[in-house]
Order: C-alpha cells, then sequence, then structure tokens
C-alpha cells in the first residue's frame, strides 16, 4: 500500500515539472510572438546591443537602490492603463498643460532616473531608434526579478499626456468589483486580476492610503496587523508600510499575506475576501510557480495595450518631452 505522504509529493513533484514545462514552452514559443505590430526581434537590426544596455543599466540602478524595483514596474503598470503603454507617463509638464506624472496618483512614481540613463546611452549607440515606451517595458520587466521572459518590442511613444486621463488608474481603496470592472475594461480575466496585483509583492505603501482602513474597523484585517499598522501611521502620512516581508523580493508572499488578513490596503485584501477572486489567491500562495507563469502572462498581456505606432507616435529624443 502506498504512503500518503509519497503519493503527495509525486503529485507536487508532478505538478511542479508540469509547470516548468509549461514556462519553457511559454518562452521558447516566446520568440514568434507578435500582437499590435510589436515583435521579439524588432530591434534585431537597428539596435542589437539593446538588450545588455537594458539589463546592465537596471541591474546597476538595484544594486545601489533595491527598492526601485518597484518603482519601475509600478511606473509601467500606470503608463500602460493610461492611454496604453506609450511612455506618457514619463512626459513633464508646461505650462499650458499638466501631465500625467503630476497626478496625485502619480507623483509617488520612482525610477525615472534608470529610464533616463538607459535612453542616454541607446541614443549615443543607437540613435532615433529605440522608444522610451519600450524603454520602460523592458525596465519593468528587468526590475522585477521574478520569472525571466522576452517581450516584444516596437512600440511608439505617444504625443498626450494628460492629468484629467489618470482617472482611469485603481485606486487603493476599491473592493474586488471594483477592481474587477477598471481591468475587465482593458480585457485582464479575473485571474490576470490577481496576477498583475501580485507585483505588490515588491515595495511599499504610505500610510495616507490605508489609514481610512484604521479609522472605519476593517473587519477584513488582522488585529495585531491593525496594530502594526497604527504604529506605522503614528509617525504622520508619509510614513511607509511594506506590502509584505520580502519588500524587495518577487515572490508569492504577498498572497500568503492576504490570507493571513495582512493585506495592506483595500484593493489588496478585498482579493481575498471576495469569492471571485480568492480562488487564486489561494492558488498563487500555495504554487510560486504557478503565479509567475500567470504573472508573465498578464505582463505581457498588458504590455501591449493600446500601443502606438506611425503616424500616432514617435521616437522621442528625450523621454520628458515631445519631439
Amino acid at each position: 500500500m502506498r504512503s500518503p505522504n509519497l503519493v503527495k509529493m509525486v503529485s507536487g513533484n508532478f505538478v511542479g515539472v508540469v509547470l516548468l514545462v509549461e514556462i519553457i514552452v511559454v518562452m521558447m514559443s516566446g520568440c514568434r510572438f507578435e500582437a499590435n505590430g510589436l515583435s521579439m526581434d524588432y530591434y534585431f537590426r537597428s539596435c542589437p546591443i539593446l538588450d545588455p544596455i537594458m539589463k546592465n543599466t537596471v541591474f546597476g540602478a538595484l544594486q545601489a537602490d533595491p527598492t526601485l524595483a518597484a518603482g519601475l514596474v509600478r511606473m509601467h503598470f500606470h503608463d500602460c492603463f493610461v492611454e496604453g503603454c506609450d511612455g506618457s507617463v514619463l512626459i513633464d509638464s508646461t505650462n499650458d498643460n499638466t501631465a500625467e506624472k503630476d497626478s496625485p496618483a502619480n507623483l509617488s512614481l520612482r525610477g525615472y532616473e534608470v529610464i533616463d540613463a538607459a535612453k542616454e546611452q541607446l541614443e549615443r549607440m543607437c540613435p532615433g531608434v529605440v522608444s522610451c515606451a519600450d524603454i520602460l517595458a523592458m525596465a519593468a520587466r528587468d526590475a522585477a526579478g521574478g520569472p525571466m521572459y522576452e517581450i516584444p518590442k516596437g512600440r511608439k511613444d505617444g504625443r498626450r499626456s494628460r492629468i484629467e486621463d489618470t482617472i482611469n488608474l485603481p485606486a487603493p481603496t476599491l473592493n474586488a468589483s471594483g477592481l474587477i470592472t477598471i481591468f475587465g475594461k482593458h480585457g485582464f480575466t479575473v485571474e490576470e486580476l490577481v496576477a498583475l496585483s501580485g507585483a505588490h509583492t515588491l515595495g511599499v505603501a504610505s500610510c495616507v492610503n490605508f489609514k481610512k482602513r484604521l479609522n472605519d474597523v476593517d473587519q477584513n484585517m488582522d488585529a495585531d496587523f491593525a496594530k502594526t499598522l497604527s504604529k506605522t501611521c503614528s509617525s504622520g502620512d508619509n510614513a511607509q508600510q511594506p506590502f509584505d516581508a520580502t519588500r524587495n523580493s518577487f515572490d508569492n508572499l504577498y498572497f500568503n499575506t492576504l490570507q493571513r488578513k495582512a493585506g495592506l490596503l483595500t484593493s489588496d485584501q478585498t482579493l481575498f475576501a471576495d469569492s471571485r477572486t480568492s480562488g487564486a489567491v489561494n492558488g498563487f500562495a500555495l504554487n510560486q510557480a504557478m503565479f509567475f507563469l500567470s504573472f508573465q502572462r498578464a505582463m505581457l498581456k498588458m504590455g501591449a495595450l493600446d500601443v502606438k505606432d506611425a503616424p500616432d507616435g514617435e521616437v522621442r529624443k528625450n523621454c520628458h518631452k515631445i519631439n
């Protein structure tokens, strides 16, 4: 008679092997992935040094400041959810226009200097070739440090960046219904919504974004965790709290945190509290490889949102202003 533990171990190993094989298949087939005019080998001839420049720039920046990982991933998300992945979040405001980056939702974005450093090098090696939108997408991928995958390229930079457009960004106070609606408008499934939310395994949030949960006595919050947040907020609205215990490591600990009712934002904990999203939370908490695969697929999908092409886009010489 077989031992139950042996059966469990063999079954677990089998699932892990299946996921590993699926990840390899996705990565191998990735070189043929094309969507919305994007392709994996878009810069193969025009700027073959692109990948090493991006990886060296991002990895160098993260060695100096590991917290930039969360900033770059979040910046890419905020770019794609407003007018598509077109680098519009990088544009500076002018006397007659307030740009996206000066919206309250974007004031805490970090990592602009990493994009600028990469752009400066690429303009020396491949002038006028690589778009700021592609640089941002690649920087976010390299910054995450979790699942390594190739992304399609060929995005053009947008010419519009207006503060009023940021109303489309998900607020930290949204419940599952609100999140499902907003992500659904961009074509994301519930599982993809939860996978992308897993990017919160990186970084921190300021007290101003979660203190209302303390005032309203959120029933979906662990009592001891509430005490921790109260202590954090005693230092003021700008005091910061990590999303999970490994704030600079891309892993599945975020989902285990939700299971313990220690999600930081309302939009985090609602994923475990709502039956429509809790299944994906539990699955990702149990299996990190499954989370990595789902995250990779969702990031590829997000990176293809409403991409610009000529004549609607351009390759900016300076990421902070339209040519």
